[in-house]
């Protein structure tokens, strides 16, 4: 039976069914709703806006896009964004996805973090970036349909999203601080971690071996 949400039809293939238990094994039900939520949000944008992501590429994006916050990849520490899009290339790579259609979902998980670059990138890349400001920052959602957005909320509950979430980066990332460097994930620490100090790119730049 083909899965419809707010009107978006969920992918049916072999690799998003197995995305999907992976998802449902492997996370929390937090990012596993807030996963799925950022795929539909994502979806509804991309109709609204003329974009034609591949829904299959899409959907893997959103399953894998904070995976590296709970699962990470590799053993050098690493951003959380490259455990996850790393994770979902040797995914797709492991069931013979050509290497392009691989690289675009690393491209969309890694950079699913970095405001100003995604839009201008492939739509897998730019509409998984507009599913994430959604869900987390309730960005365009005065473009969305209610009657979509209550269908979505009720399929996937939001619970106590803003508080949990935060938690999950804090938890994610209390153990690997320097990764957090020049990115948004320093906020979070900084906010909720004693003792956590940024580096700035100006004490970077002045404590450099060279003389002037």
């Amino acid at each position: 039976m083909t899965d419809i949400i707010a009107g978006v039809e969920i992918p049916e293939t072999a690799a998003v069914a197995e995305a999907t238990d992976f998802l449902r094994e492997k996370v929390t039900p937090l990012l596993y709703h807030h996963s799925r939520r950022v795929f539909l949000f994502g979806s509804l944008h991309a109709r609204a806006m003329d974009l034609k992501p591949d829904p299959e590429l899409l959907y893997i994006s959103a399953v894998f896009h904070d995976t590296g916050l709970l699962i990470p990849f590799s053993e050098t520490q690493q951003r959380f964004e490259l455990d996850g899009a790393d994770h979902a290339r040797k995914f797709l790579l492991d069931r013979g996805f050509s290497k392009s259609a691989a690289e675009v979902v690393w491209r969309a998980i890694a950079l699913h973090t970095t405001p100003g670059i995604p839009g201008r990138m492939e739509p897998e890349v730019a509409v998984t970036n507009y599913g994430v400001l959604t869900d987390a920052l309730g960005w365009g959602l005065d473009r969305l349909p209610s009657d979509q957005l209550d269908e979505i909320v009720a399929a996937h509950p939001r619970g106590d999203f803003k508080k949990e979430f935060l938690q999950a980066f804090v938890d994610g990332l209390k153990d690997r601080p320097d990764t957090t460097y020049g990115t948004i994930n320093a906020d979070v620490l900084e906010h909720f971690v004693p003792g956590f100090r940024r580096t700035s790119m100006v004490e970077r730049i002045l404590d450099a071996p060279w003389p002037r």
